[in-house]
């Protein structure tokens, strides 16, 4: 393959999504970890539960919403738990169902790292886009997210 070869074109481009990614992620790691000592993924399933009408959401959902297996996210809650970030409901129509809860402590931590988040993601991401650019890769990236057949994680 060549680097002409629209197939090579494609491996770059996933390469270089990839590398963007984890590059970004390392910041905020590093940036939320020393300002607001909340680890990034702890972040996430705050930022989803609080963006819950209920505060709320099935276990199972909110594995798939943040990309980690059923075991993963339960080791994440156990330590979220702990930190008295989130609790565990039972599901009142299905008593084998279990939900996340963001607790008051869990509202206030993601509110006050919500602007350094969005400040890293503008800096180190961001702003390296025009506006049309941020449109197509936003329409881009819907298509994936919203193709049926995608895998949930842990297949």
């Amino acid at each position: 393959m060549t680097s002409s070869d629209p197939d090579c074109k494609r491996m770059e481009l996933w390469q270089a999504m990839l590398q963007a990614q984890a590059r970004v992620c390392a910041a905020l790691t590093r940036h939320l970890q020393a300002e607001c000592d909340l680890p990034l993924k702890w972040y996430h399933i705050l930022v989803y539960l609080d963006h819950q009408s209920c505060g709320s959401l099935r276990l199972q959902d909110l594995a798939v919403a943040i990309g980690v297996s059923q075991s993963g996210l339960t080791r994440l809650l156990d330590r979220m738990t702990e930190a008295g970030l989130v609790q565990r409901e039972p599901c009142q129509a299905d008593r084998r169902g279990m939900y996340a809860v963001i607790t008051p402590a869990g509202r206030t931590a993601v509110e006050q790292a919500r602007p350094l988040y969005q400040r890293c993601v503008e800096e180190h991401f961001m702003q390296h886009f025009e506006l049309s650019e941020i449109e197509a890769l936003r329409k881009s990236l819907t298509k994936v997210l919203t193709t049926p057949e995608a895998l949930e994680p842990g297949d």
